[in-house]
C-alpha cells in the first residue's frame, strides 16, 4: 500500500508540474494569436489576456490527456533511472499489479476531472464569444433552439423581425410553420406574417402559402392578405444558423442530452452533439489507459538503455493516440461509423493495449 501511495504522489506532482508548463505556454501563444485575430480592432492588452484566459480552460482540457501521458513517462524514466524497479521487483512485487490501484485512482480523479473542467470550459467558451462578438461589434447569436422550436432573429435598417418555425431540415435552411413578427425601431411589432414553409436562399427567405396582418390597421384580421409566395429579404447565412446553438463546446455535459432531445424535436441533426457526450463519458477510460501505456512503454532497467528511444516511443504513441481519438470524431460526427463505437472503441482498445504491454514486462 506504501508504495501506490508513493507511485500516485510521484504521478501527480508531476502532473501538476507539466500542467503548469502547459498552461503558461498555452497562455502566451493564444494572447500572441488573439493579438494578430484582433489586430484591426482596437483592444487594450487587459482585453487579450482575458480572452486568452477564457480559452485557456479548453486548450487544457484537449490536452489533458497529453499531459497525464508525458507525466506517467516521466515517473517511469525516473523509476527506471534510480532503478527502483529492480528494487521493487527483488522485494517480490509486481509492477503489473502495483499499478492497480493507482490506476482505479486515475479512473477516479479523471471522472472528478470531467465533472469539474466540462462544466468551466462551456461557460469560458461562451464568455469568450460574447466577449468576442462584443468587441468586433457583431450579434452574439441569432438562433435559440427550445421546447417550442426555432427561433431567428434577423436585422434590417428599419428595425429587426424575429422568426418562429416549429420545427426545421437538419441543415437549417427549410423551416415549418413560420410566424415572422416584423418589429419597427420606433413603431414597435408593425406586420405579422404565417408560412407553411420557408426556405432560405442567398439574401431572402422564400415564404410559400403566406398570410399577412397589418398590425397597425384597426381590424388586422379583417384587412389579412393572403399569399401563394412572398420574399422577405435576409442577411442570414445557414452557417450563422447552426452556429449560433450549435457550438458544442459551450452546452454542459449534464445538459446535452436535453439539448439533443430537443434538437431532434425541432428536425435538426445531433450526431456532433452524441459524439460529444459520448467521447466526454469515454475520457476516464482514455485518461487510464494513456497514463498505463506511458508507464508500460517507459519502465525498463537501466542497463538496457535505450532511455531516449523508449521517451521516443512514448510520445510518437502519445500524440498518434491524440491524433487518432480526433479522427474518429470527425468519422462519428459525419456518421462515417456508429457514435458508440468513434467515441469508445479508441479508449477501451488503449487501456487494452496498456494492459497487454504492462503484463509482458514480467511475469505476474
Amino acid at each position: 500500500m506504501i508504495l501506490e501511495r508513493y507511485l500516485m504522489r510521484r504521478i501527480g506532482g508531476t502532473f501538476l508540474m507539466v500542467s503548469g508548463i502547459f498552461l503558461g505556454m498555452l497562455l502566451l501563444l493564444d494572447m500572441v494569436e488573439q493579438m494578430f485575430r484582433l489586430a484591426g480592432q482596437s483592444v487594450s492588452i487587459g482585453q487579450i489576456v482575458q480572452l486568452s484566459a477564457l480559452n485557456l480552460p479548453e486548450g487544457f482540457y484537449e490536452i489533458a490527456p497529453l499531459v497525464l501521458m508525458l507525466s506517467a513517462m516521466w515517473v517511469g524514466l525516473g523509476w527506471s533511472r534510480t532503478s527502483e524497479v529492480v528494487v521493487i521487483r527483488a522485494i517480490g512485487r509486481s509492477v503489473p499489479r502495483l499499478v492497480i490501484l493507482p490506476a482505479v485512482a486515475v479512473l477516479v480523479v479523471s471522472m472528478v476531472f470531467v465533472a469539474v473542467m466540462n462544466p468551466l470550459v462551456a461557460g469560458a467558451s461562451r464568455e469568450y464569444d460574447r466577449t468576442m462578438a462584443q468587441i468586433r461589434g457583431t450579434p452574439t447569436s441569432v438562433a435559440t433552439i427550445s421546447a417550442q422550436g426555432l427561433w431567428l432573429r434577423q436585422a434590417d435598417a428599419q428595425g429587426q423581425t424575429v422568426i418562429h418555425a416549429s420545427s426545421a431540415e437538419a441543415t437549417g435552411t427549410i423551416l415549418r410553420d413560420v410566424t415572422f413578427l416584423v418589429f419597427h425601431a420606433t413603431e414597435g411589432v408593425t406586420r405579422r406574417l404565417y408560412a407553411e414553409r420557408a426556405e432560405l436562399r442567398p439574401g431572402l427567405w422564400q415564404l410559400d402559402e403566406v398570410k399577412l396582418w397589418d398590425l397597425s390597421a384597426l381590424n388586422p384580421e379583417q384587412s389579412a392578405e393572403f399569399q401563394q409566395r412572398l420574399d422577405v429579404p435576409t442577411d442570414l447565412t445557414p452557417e450563422q444558423i447552426r452556429d449560433s446553438f450549435g457550438q458544442v463546446r459551450a452546452i454542459p455535459l449534464m445538459q446535452l442530452p436535453g439539448f439533443i432531445a430537443t434538437l431532434e424535436r425541432a428536425g435538426f441533426a445531433a450526431l456532433e452533439h452524441r459524439m460529444r457526450l459520448n467521447m466526454e463519458l469515454a475520457l476516464p477510460i482514455m485518461l487510464t489507459g494513456m497514463m498505463l501505456l506511458a508507464l508500460a512503454l517507459s519502465i525498463h532497467h537501466m542497463r538496457a538503455g535505450s532511455a531516449g528511444v523508449r521517451a521516443l516511443i512514448t510520445i510518437l504513441a502519445g500524440f498518434a493516440l491524440f491524433f487518432l481519438r480526433n479522427f474518429a470524431q470527425v468519422l462519428g460526427e459525419s456518421g462515417q461509423i456508429p457514435v458508440i463505437l468513434a467515441a469508445w472503441g479508441l479508449p477501451v482498445a488503449t487501456l487494452l493495449l496498456a494492459i497487454g504491454v504492462m503484463l509482458n514486462l514480467e511475469e505476474v
